[in-house]
């Protein structure tokens, strides 16, 4: 009975991914590559995990879903936009717009995994990433924002508190400024500061009845394992067990990795493993990891492996 018991759990892990995040195309200078992906998926299939993963094909998000968060007058910019820069950073190419519907439709298919119980855990690899994004305009290298529309979706079929946390390098303005006055959705961000957007200081707690519900933690070029273990592992847990969510949604954004090109946070690998450990042991509710940042093609293939495998420990109780 034991053993079959492990199986079943380890077969709860989730991997959501397909091909089409491939075709987003940017131009040769930009640091969001296909690549990226490649490295991942190739990272895993080199490893025993990739047969343990429940593999999982996105749904296409439809504009509806996008609405969730997004204006009406933004969706239809992006709809007619064509090619180009839609800011400094982001670029379209002509199968954008594919990608990122796909990218957002991974974390509903997910949250609706979830809520099937066919899950409990999941990893969604794709791009473009999303936490930039704010419901009027593109950013830094995001369209939609993914985890933001996953999280009104997953409001939308019953669960009613949901508690992101977002560890990219860059703070998630985007995410922030969507559910700043909403006290159903707790944002919790460690990033470097002063960075890139430039918000997530310690003062921004929320807005009106969503005051206290914004968890900013702001950190300094060069702070590394130490620094992010005490947030993590002293700070995280305080804040889950106070607002009891019933479901946990992650902006996975390795850049935090000493190796990254983009920042100067200093995380070892053992560190990504105290994250995604401190993250997992903090709930027994469903967890979605979605991916952000990350452009050390090699430091973001381990990152993630070791990420999915703190998942499966977790599933298997270990």
């Amino acid at each position: 009975m034991g053993i079959s018991c492990i199986i079943i759990s380890m077969q709860n892990v989730g991997f959501i991914y397909d091909d089409i995040f491939l075709k987003h195309e940017t131009p040769q200078w930009h640091p969001e590559t296909k690549e990226r992906l490649v490295s991942i998926v190739a990272e895993l299939k080199n490893s025993e995990l990739w047969h343990k993963l429940i593999h999982i094909k996105p749904r296409k998000a439809d504009y509806e879903d996008i609405a969730l968060v997004h204006t009406q007058r933004y969706i239809e910019k992006i709809k007619n936009f064509g090619t180009g820069y839609l800011d400094g950073d982001t670029y379209m190419s002509e199968n954008s717009l594919e990608a990122s519907l796909y990218a957002t439709g991974a974390v509903i298919e997910a949250v609706e995994r979830c809520k099937n119980n066919e899950i409990t855990r999941a990893f969604c690899a794709v791009r473009p990433p999303g936490h930039h994004a704010e419901a009027d305009r593109a950013m830094g290298f995001c369209i939609f924002n993914n985890i933001a529309v996953g999280a009104r979706y997953a409001q939308k079929i019953g669960y009613e508190k949901i508690f992101i946390i977002d560890f990219d390098v860059h703070h998630g303005n985007g995410t922030q400024h969507i559910f700043e006055e909403d006290d159903t959705v707790f944002f919790f961000s460690t990033h470097q500061y002063p960075h890139y957007p430039g918000t997530g200081s310690l003062s921004e707690r929320g807005k009106g009845r969503g005051e206290g519900f914004t968890c900013n933690i702001p950190l300094t070029a060069g702070s590394g394992d130490k620094e992010y273990f005490e947030v993590y592992q002293d700070i995280l847990h305080g804040f889950v067990k106070a607002f009891s969510p019933d479901i946990i949604l992650v902006s996975a954004g390795y850049d935090i990795r000493a190796e990254d090109p983009l920042a100067a946070i200093r995380i070892s690998k053992e560190g990504i493993r105290g994250i995604a450990e401190a993250v997992l042991s903090s709930t027994d509710k469903p967890v979605i990891f979605a991916l952000e940042g990350g452009y050390d093609l090699k430091a973001l293939g381990e990152s993630v492996k070791i990420t999915i495998e703190e998942m499966m420990k977790k599933q298997n109780g270990l």
